[in-house]
Order: C-alpha cells, then structure tokens, then sequence
C-alpha cells in the first residue's frame, strides 16, 4: 500500500518539483534571506567603520591639537612662571592657549604641566568655556592656578617614568571621574632641547557612543527601507510572474481552443461543401470575402474574426439538405427550393448551442435576408438585419455568381458587379455592397473567385491540337507593351504538313479564354477579332480590315534538330495594339510577316491564343520587355474609330473615354460655383450600368488629373455609385431614383442613343455641393475637405462614352 500510495504521489511530487508558481517563490524566499544577511552584514561593518573613523577623527584633532599649543610656549620661561608668578608673556600665552581650547572641536581640558616625582606642577589650566566663547577676549585670564601640585591618576601609574624622563606617550584612554577622555602629553622644550614641561590635551569622548547609536540607527532604517522596498518589488514581482505565468498558461489554454474551434471550424465547413462538388471551397471564399469586407468598413481584429467565422459556417444548415437536391443539375422544383429555403433555420439551431459565440448563429439564420425585407426565414428589413449577416449576404452573393453551378458556368465579374450595383438598397446593405464594388475594382487581374482558395491555374506550355478550339492555351492580353510568344510545333502523323500548322486566334473575352460555342458567348462576351496561320493565311472574323506583310529581315530562329529537346518547326511571335490597329508580326528560321488588323473598335480588348490542327504546340514561352509602342509603329489601314469627330464642341474639348478613366478633361476651377453642360452617348461597346460618364473632384499642381500632387477627394458617376479616394476628405451622397427611373436597362439603352446632362457645382469654402438628374437618378452629394486645400477643380471622365458639347458657366451653381 505503501509503495502504490508513493508510486501515486511522486507525479505530484514532481509536478510540485517543476512548478513554476514554487520555483519562483523559493526563488524570492532565497533572495530575501541572502538580501537581509547582506544587509545586516553591512550595518555592522558600516558601523565598526564609522566608530574607526570617529576615533581616528579625534585622535587627529588632539595630535595637532597638542603640537600647536605646545609651539605656543617659550619653554625657558616654565621655571620662571613657577617661581616667580605670571608675568606679561605668561598671560598673553595664557590667551592663546584659551583660544585653542574654546576653538577646537571635541577639546574639553588644555594645560601645561610640569612632572615631577612629586606630582604635576601646574603652568596653564584651561577648560573649554562653550557658553561663553563669544565674550572669550572680554575675560580676564586668571593665573590662580599657576604653581598648584596635582597628584598622579592612578591611570597614568604606567606612563610616570616616561614622564619624568621627558618622553613621548601615546594617547590615552581613561573614563574617571573626569568623564571618558582621550589624553595626549606633547612635551615642550626648552632652548636645550630638554623637555621642561608638556601640555596636556584632553578630548572628550562624551556623545561619541551616542553619535554611533544614531548613526547605526540611521544605517538601520535606510536598510530596512530599502530592504522593504526590495522585498515589496520582489513580493510584486513574485505575483505580477505568477499572474504572467497564470496569463500565459490560460493564454496557452485559450489559444488550444481557439486552435482546435478553428480546426473544427474548418473541418465543419470543409464537409459542408464537400457534399457539392460545385460548391467546394465555397465556405472558405466566402468567409475569405467577409474578412475583407469587415476591414474595410474598420471593424476591429475580434469584430473581424467574429465575421470570418460566422461566414465560415454560414451554411452549415445544409447538413441536413439531402444531396441529391444539392448536386442536382438544372432548375429546382418549388418543393426542393423550399428544402433549400430551410438550411438557415437549420443551421441557426444547430450552431444556437455554443452560447459563448452566438454571432455563429446569427450568421447561419439571417445571410439569406434581404435589405429590402424580401428574403428568408424571417423576412427582416434594413438594420433589422444583424450587421455579420448583411456582410456575409454580400460575400455569399459574389462567390455564388463567380463560381460554377451544375446548371451554370462562372458569371464574368464585371456582369457581377452590375448585379451587385441594382442589388444597392434592395438585396444588400448599401454600404457594404459599395464596398465589394471597391474590392472589385481593384481586383484588376480578376484573382478573387473560386482560384482565391488556391486553384490558380498554371500557364499552358504545350498541348495537341486535333482541330481548331479542340485545345487552346489561355489568352495573352496585347497592349502598346510587346508581347513576345515562342514556340515550338511538330506535324502530326498521316497528314499532309501544310494542314498541321499551329494558329493564332485573335479574341475578345471577359475571362481571356477562347469560347467559340454560343452558349459560352452569352455569359463571357466571346469576340473574335481573327484567325492567323503560322503560313501567313488570316481568316478574318471582326475586322474592318486585315493587311499580310512580308518582311525582307533575317531571324534568329532555326529548326530543331532530332536530337534536341524543342523537336520541330521553331516561331517567334510579337504582338502589340495601338487603340484600333493591332500588329502581329510571325518569324521562323526562313521569314518574318506581320498581320495588320483595324479592329472595329477601341474599346473592347484583344487577346491571342495559340491553337491549331493535327499538330503538337510545346516549349510555349511568354515574355514581355516591358517597352511600349507610338502611334506611329503600327501602320493605319482603315481610319480612325472616333465618336466625336464632327459633333459641337463647347468652351472644353470634347472627349472620347474608350476604357475605364482612359481620358479625362482638363481641371475647371471650383471656386464660388459652376455648371457644367454636355451630351453624352455610351459607345456601341458599352453593355453595363457604369458605362458613362464620371465627374471628379481633384486638386493636384496643373489642375490636371493624375498631375503633380494629384489627390482625387470624390469619383461621383452619373448611376450614383462614388468613391472617395482620399483619406482627408467626408462624403455624402443621397441618389433618389424617381418616377422618371424606369429600370436600368432602359437607362443603359438611353445613354446609348445620348442624353443632355447638367451638373451644378457650389462651393462654400471646404464644402462642395453637387447635384445632378438624369433619366430618374437624382444624385445630392456633398464634399467636405478637412485640410484646407485652396485650389480645387472638377474634370469630365467616364467609361466607353462620349462627351460632347461641353458648357461651362460661373455663378452659384
């Protein structure tokens, strides 16, 4: 029992050993105690060394004390002044032997001596006179004493035979009936050298035992102070170590839990979406989505994580959908929508037990909600709605339309986000849904969706070509910066080499992909441009002209060898675009041509893929030297697209914007107020809600955008939708649609065939004032500066429109 009982204590033992909370207290323990032996061993030492030195202190004085006075008296004349009584010169020494004595510290008794074996004659007796030091010169010096015989102290019992015999002593201690003294004899001599008498200095060691007492007090109380206070810091020390070592253990606690709900978390929302093969990683985007959207409206890091994974777990109600209805391919019945319709309530119970974070629960029930009240389970309404929930309702929307659906492909972003425009008050919380807007403005490479989950896709670096579109790489966008493309092609076996030759498909799309079918062609804008043989043969799709040049330049290229690893035909391909020109020019190792093409427009886009028939393409290697072209590198073969050529032109040049803020007017000063008139027309290319015109609101040094110092304080666009791009800046926008709104496929249509816009502009010192309707959008903004900029201006921009016409008139706007 015995041995069990301490095989059962020695793990508490040795917890108890390695404890921290006890190794710092036997830690402080020992401190102490080493801290107050310290202490106390410096008290006694201080003090032994402060007695020392206050006796050493007085010895001083009574040495230099003795000398002195004994250099005051004429040694020859000691036997007179015995003899014959006090003359001039016996008082005058008298006198200045009392000033010794009143004037030096600690001296008590001063006087001269004459030993003899009969006892000590007296020549001067003085004793200091501390009360009366001040009147000191006004007392007579009385010689009373002169010649009296004092007998021997029994004390000096020992030091009388050196005393008649004229020598020097040490100092002597003695406490009688004189009180406790320090005693030293300086013998005085006489014109032989013979000591004819000493004088006597005695120095009081009254007060000295006190003055100890006081000083060892002292040492005492400033140590115990100063231990106290080592003791206090180190008391403070022990609990602030042991509360840190309480914090970090319960941080540690808190940081497993928070590992393993995390963990949890994930493998919860991981088998969710696992029951969908098309909505795999859905989860996580979206939860990715809410983050960004919570930062950007400046919610805190725990308001963030509370968001990220309330998103997480949003749809965790569809455990309980069946999977035959979540992998069902084509339209619902209403009986299965509503299956779907209850995943919320679902969800909401399931997560409604873990009290400690009821956001999770909250996400789960209300995401389906819609600003407007229409939505599900519990048709709220605006604010109504929990803020998690109107986030996530934003996220969980975008990533539902950007990924692929078993009835559907991905919707290209821009028509998202036009989705997302018209869902502003209705479906989504304005501010939130103007934030995915931003987001996706700036998401120029197109990288949010499903591949933000880490399905990136690699660059195509071969593939075999039975026919055309059987097998096409990703589209290389051609800009003014040249695009190289090299490659390498072998001719497949059985057919004749004339027929296995790569091509160039030269394309629109608003992923980059080529899309040839029309099924794709509706989501994607699918537009082919052209066609180019690797031989010099262009099939023309979309152009308004196409032009084949032969080149009379060498190249660099040689055909592969059977041994080398880019087996087959070697090309080189440069491509660059100039607004409505593109070029392409094609090399192997015997020419060069170059394909000229006018495209239809300057708005739309131009990708090339690489595609071909009955050939293998590989070695594909894409490069870009970074250098742009003039407009006077490619040559024009058809006239200019232009949309203002011939149209009114007002007090500002008109303007042409063919992509997003691809032009702008010059500034016009804000000063008291001013209204600005024009036409605009949408371009035939534009298709979406925020193709039109755009006013911003700048100050920069040339009154220029995108000048020195530009800094842009509001975007404000005919549609409504603003941005305010600088941080020392407030905005407010109140856009109405009014019963002259009648959709906004009607106001796309009627940008298309133009309207007359007016915008009027007042400016009150730091405050500006816009307003503005068009076709039902009525638009109140109001911009105030907050650092006291002077010079504002306001400039014309937009997206694939025209802007003719344009007025400017002072007033108050």
């Amino acid at each position: 029992m015995e041995k069990e009982d301490l095989i059962c204590r020695e793990p508490e033992q040795q917890k108890e050993k390695h404890d921290p909370k006890i190794r710092h207290f036997g830690m402080i323990v020992v401190l102490i105690l080493l801290l107050v032996l310290a202490f106390a061993a410096s008290i006694v030492v201080s003090a032994r060394m402060f007695s020392r030195m206050t006796r050493e202190y007085r010895e001083e004085i009574i040495i230099k004390t003795s000398k002195l006075a004994a250099e005051q008296i004429d040694g020859d004349k000691i036997v007179q002044w015995l003899e014959s009584g006090a003359d001039e010169k016996y008082i005058k020494t008298a006198k200045l032997l009392q000033s010794i004595c009143n004037n030096t510290p600690y001296v008590q008794y001063l006087y001269v001596y004459q030993i003899k074996p009969d006892g000590c004659h007296v020549v001067f007796d003085f004793e200091t006179m501390a009360d009366e030091l001040s009147r000191y010169f006004e007392i007579e010096v009385s010689p009373d004493s002169l010649g009296a015989v004092i007998g021997f102290d029994e004390s000096f019992s020992d030091y009388i035979p050196d005393l008649l015999a004229g020598e020097q002593i040490d100092i002597v201690e003695s406490n009688d009936t004189y009180g406790w003294l320090l005693t030293r004899y300086e013998p005085v001599p006489d014109s032989t050298g013979q000591c004819a008498a000493y004088v006597g200095v005695d120095i009081s060691m009254v007060g000295v035992t006190e003055y100890n007492r006081n000083f060892v007090k002292w040492i005492v109380l400033i140590s115990s102070a100063f231990l106290v206070t080592l003791v206090v810091i180190g008391v403070h020390f022990y609990v602030h170590t042991r509360k840190a070592d309480e914090y970090d253990e319960s941080e540690r606690r808190r940081k497993e839990q928070q590992l393993l709900f995390e963990q949890t978390a994930e493998a919860l929302a991981g088998a969710i979406d696992a029951k969908d093969n098309y909505t795999n990683g859905h989860s996580h985007r979206v939860a990715e989505y809410s983050l960004r959207i919570a930062k950007e409206a400046g919610k805190t890091e725990e308001e963030c994580e509370k968001v990220y994974f309330a998103a997480l777990l949003h749809d965790v109600g569809k455990i309980g959908v069946p999977i035959e209805i979540l992998q069902k391919k084509g339209r619902l019945t209403d009986e299965e929508f509503e299956h779907i319709k209850r995943h919320p309530v679902v969800g909401g119970q399931i997560l409604s037990s873990i009290k400690q974070s009821p956001w999770l629960s909250i996400g789960a029930r209300n995401h389906h909600e819609r600003y407007n009240g229409r939505g599900y389970p519990d048709g709220l309404k605006g604010e109504e709605i929990p803020e998690i929930a109107r986030i996530i309702a934003v996220a969980d929307a975008y990533d539902a339309m950007t990924s692929n659906r078993s009835y559907r492909s991905a919707i290209p972003q821009q028509i998202v986000r036009e989705e997302i425009v018209k869902g502003i008050g209705t479906q989504f919380d304005p501010d939130f849904a103007k934030i995915m807007i931003h987001m996706l403005d700036l998401d120029t490479e197109y990288r949010m969706q499903e591949t933000e989950s880490g399905a990136n896709l690699s660059p195509t670096t071969s593939l075999r070509c039975d026919s055309m579109y059987h097998d096409c790489t990703e589209g290389v966008s051609i800009t003014r910066k040249t695009a190289s493309i090299r490659l390498c092609s072998q001719p497949d076996d059985g057919f004749p080499e004339e027929e296995c030759l790569p091509t160039l498909i030269v394309f629109d799309s608003l992923d980059g992909r080529v899309h040839p079918g029309e099924e794709n062609n509706r989501n994607l804008l699918y537009f082919e441009y052209a066609r180019i043989r690797l031989d010099g043969q262009v099939t023309e799709q979309n152009t308004r002209k196409a032009e084949v040049r032969m080149l009379d330049q060498e190249t660099d290229l040689e055909r592969a060898g059977f041994g080398e690893p880019e087996r087959g035909q070697r090309y080189k391909v440069t491509a660059a675009r100039y607004r409505d020109h593109a070029r392409i020019r094609v090399s192997d190792e015997t020419r060069t041509f170059e394909v000229i093409l006018a495209l239809p427009d300057t708005s739309r886009f131009v990708y090339i893929a690489i595609g071909g028939e009955h050939c293998f393409i590989h070695n594909i290697l894409v490069e870009s030297d970074g250098t742009e072209i003039g407009s006077d590198e490619i040559p024009r073969i058809a006239e200019e697209i232009n949309f203002i050529k011939g149209c009114p032109e007002g007090d500002v040049p008109n303007l042409q914007v063919d992509a997003w803020r691809a032009n702008a007017t010059d500034g016009i000063p804000i000063r008291d107020g001013v209204t600005l008139a024009f036409h605009s027309m949408s371009l035939p290319t534009a298709r979406l809600v925020w193709h039109c015109p755009f006013i911003s609101v700048f100050s920069s040094d040339d009154g220029r955008v995108n000048g020195m110092n530009f800094r842009e304080y509001m975007l404000l666009r005919l549609d409504g939708e603003n941005w305010e791009s600088d941080d020392h800046v407030n905005n407010k926008v109140q856009v109405e649609q009014r019963a002259g709104f009648a959709g906004w496929n009607v106001w796309k249509d009627e940008n298309k065939k133009g309207l007359d816009c007016t915008i009027s502009i007042k400016r009150d010192q730091n405050v500006i004032t816009m307003q503005t309707e068009n076709l039902g959008i009525a638009i109140h903004s109001v911009t105030t500066i907050l650092d006291g900029v002077q010079d504002v201006y306001v400039a014309l921009t937009g997206d694939q429109c025209a802007i003719t016409n344009i007025r400017v008139s002072r007033g108050e706007g």
